[in-house]
């Protein structure tokens, strides 16, 4: 058995995957084809329902199942009005494996999705809550640093996987993720007890997703500098932050963030209404970018490591490559 196979083991047990690379949940991108290739080359594909209706979700599962030969998963945001509803048509299609993002699970979340059979990721910010999730019953975690695209949180992840795989690593399967762009890095991280990754990012320019051609073209010529987090201009409006490649659309959401500022101000929307606002805003701006090629105005979400995505080529080279690297790195050091 290869090393990696070896350290990857607890990780593709719970995936049934061949390894442990989990492709994280980008809206737009990670849709049916997208995810059936990653699969289907041996990682594990998951569909981002974003702000889905569960009708589009009974829809892109459908059509993942008639491309897929593998195992995928399904991202839901804890968020979003109808997850009771999403998390049925999930049980429908008999999903294997829920990952739960975007806060602690709404009371029952769990129990419904374990009702039907299938497994719980959930993603986990910090130890303490890492250590909750582990006693409400997760499965496994993933821990997302700061260098990941879009939506993050303010700590990078060599600092999370310092705190939380010496704690929790035994107790169930962690996924390091955010900045990941090479083989040497997943190495690293499962020898310091990880079961696997999670990439986003470097599976934006596989030749099966379905971005734009701009949009691709973006991030084969963007270096790390320039992705950049985006700046909160009002403390009373708390928008996570999202990291993304500097455009116009990163300056127009500036001024939309002053906007809605001001009609709370004027006391037009409430706190609740002015954040779903933002939300509403992020997800229009990514639609622009991804599917119309956009790249101006729309948002480019990426990671840092969008520099190392240097060329368009398939999921399974990318998944060989990554495989390659870490096997290598592992036997360099003997």
């Amino acid at each position: 058995m290869s090393k990696i196979n070896d350290l990857m083991a607890r990780g593709t047990e719970l995936l049934g995957s061949d390894y442990a690379i989990l492709c994280g949940a980008m809206s737009w991108v990670s849709e049916r084809h997208l995810v059936s290739a990653i699969s289907n080359a041996g990682g594990f594909g998951v569909i981002a329902c974003g702000a889905m209706t569960p009708a589009l979700l009974d829809a892109e599962i459908a059509g993942t199942k008639a491309l897929a030969t593998r195992n995928f998963g399904v991202n839901l945001i804890t968020m979003h009005p109808q997850l009771f509803d999403l998390i049925e048509v999930c049980a429908k299609h008999r999903v294997g494996h829920v990952v739960l993002a975007g806060g602690l699970p709404p009371k029952g979340s769990l129990e419904a999705i374990k009702a039907s059979g299938a497994k719980v990721i959930c993603f986990a910010p910090t130890l303490a809550l890492a250590k909750k999730l582990v006693r409400s019953g997760v499965d496994a975690l993933v821990i997302e640093g700061m260098e990941a695209g879009g939506h993050i949180g303010p700590v990078s992840t060599s600092v999370l996987a310092q705190e939380i795989l010496p704690t929790l690593a035994d107790e169930v399967p962690v996924f390091v993720a955010g900045g990941i762009g090479r083989g040497e890095a997943i190495a690293a991280y499962l020898e310091m007890g990880a079961s696997g990754v999670q990439l986003g990012t470097r599976f934006v320019c596989a030749t099966e997703s379905i971005a734009h051609p701009n949009f691709k073209k973006a991030f084969l010529r963007a270096s790390a500098r320039e992705a950049v987090a985006s700046v909160q201009i009002d403390p009373r409006l708390p928008v996570i932050p999202v990291r993304a490649l500097k455009n116009a659309g990163t300056e127009a959401f500036t001024v939309k963030q002053r906007e809605v500022a001001n009609k709370l101000d004027k006391g037009d929307v409430d706190m609740m209404e002015a954040q779903l606002e933002i939300e509403h805003y992020w997800a229009g701006a990514l639609r622009r970018a991804v599917i119309d090629g956009d790249v101006e105005n729309g948002s480019l979400m990426a990671g840092q490591s969008v520099g190392m995505v240097s060329e368009e080529e398939s999921a399974a080279a990318i998944v060989a490559s990554l495989v390659q690297q870490a096997e290598a790195a592992l036997h360099a050091r003997g």
